[in-house]
């Protein structure tokens, strides 16, 4: 038994080692795959910054054929369809999470909660074809539209895609409010909804942000839905009723060009350039949900009453 044991011994840190060191890379290798993207689209969308003028890659005209390189619109057509998405998803998602977490008997969360779980596993392309065949239809039927692939029906599909992630991160967030808080609540007199709207709330402020900004950018970043019930028309969506006429996003332009340009072409590395704009801005809406985690983690709780 003495030999064993100290064979023992003399395995364990030999196992602790690679255990240590398996971890150490798995961790450095995200760090590592995220800057070798970023260095890819950066060798590949670095020569349109200087070979197509600051005022053609940032103009209003997307028509590549005729060397016109204007990426405002589908920067402008992405925001549009994202931020319906988010107006759509917020008040949704946050009610979800708020009944998942604090009104709905154990037995139904214990439902609730995987089924929401499992929408997030719908594939996209699904959801675009449902979007063409059955939503379409219905936003030109009832808002009385010439055609029904608008910003809206990109908006709502988004929506519902991203409807998973925040009512998941939501109600994460607020079942980590300790139950100290709610029980000062009640000792004080509040009712169940002011207990809610008063204290939980306001201490899960942080995770509720990072739940929507973790949605934003869900829906920012999805191509075939886009694609497939936006209408993909490259034009300045700036008209008042904008939401309900067709766009096109930054991800569905590279999509449905990116297999049919040259390589090594103006318009290759211009849809490119495209793909480090979509990376940047998804990387400020990322570090913008860090930074709200960091500051906003210690300072947890809020007035119970007035």
């Amino acid at each position: 038994m003495t030999e064993d044991r100290r064979n023992e011994q003399q395995r364990h840190p030999w196992g602790e080692f690679f255990i240590e060191s398996a971890i150490k890379t798995c961790g450095f290798s995200a760090i590592i795959f995220v800057v070798l993207i970023f260095s890819f689209l950066f060798r590949e969308g670095a020569p349109a910054f200087w070979s197509v003028s600051p005022s053609n890659l940032f103009g209003t005209r997307w028509y590549p054929t005729f060397g016109l390189y204007g990426t405002l619109p589908l920067i402008l057509g992405s925001l549009l369809v994202t931020v319906g998405a988010v107006i759509i998803a917020l008040p949704l998602g946050v009610a979800t999470a708020i009944f998942v977490g604090e009104v709905a008997p154990h037995w139904l969360r214990e439902v609730l909660k995987p089924l929401i779980e499992v929408l997030a596993g719908i594939p996209s392309v699904v959801l675009g074809f449902l979007g063409m065949v059955a939503l379409s239809p219905l936003v030109r039927q009832y808002l009385h539209m010439p055609t029904g692939l608008t910003a809206f029906t990109g908006a709502v599909l988004l929506a519902y895609m991203s409807l998973p992630t925040i009512v998941s991160v939501a109600e994460d967030a607020i079942d980590a409010v300790p139950k100290e808080y709610r029980d000062a609540a009640y000792a004080l007199g509040a009712t169940h909804w002011q207990t809610i709207w008063r204290v939980v709330l306001p201490a899960a402020k942080s995770g509720v942000i990072v739940a929507v900004m973790l949605g934003i950018g869900r829906a920012i970043g999805e191509t075939m839905t886009v694609m497939m019930v936006t209408g993909n028309a490259a034009r300045m969506p700036l008209e008042w009723n904008a939401l309900f006429m067709p766009v096109r996003t930054m991800t569905a332009t590279i999509a449905a060009e990116m297999g049919e340009v040259a390589q090594g072409s103006t318009h290759y590395h211009v849809l490119f350039a495209v793909g480090i704009i979509l990376f940047v801005i998804t990387f400020i809406i990322n570090a913008v949900a860090s930074l709200v985690i960091i500051r906003g983690g210690p300072k947890r709780g809020g007035r119970l009453l007035g």
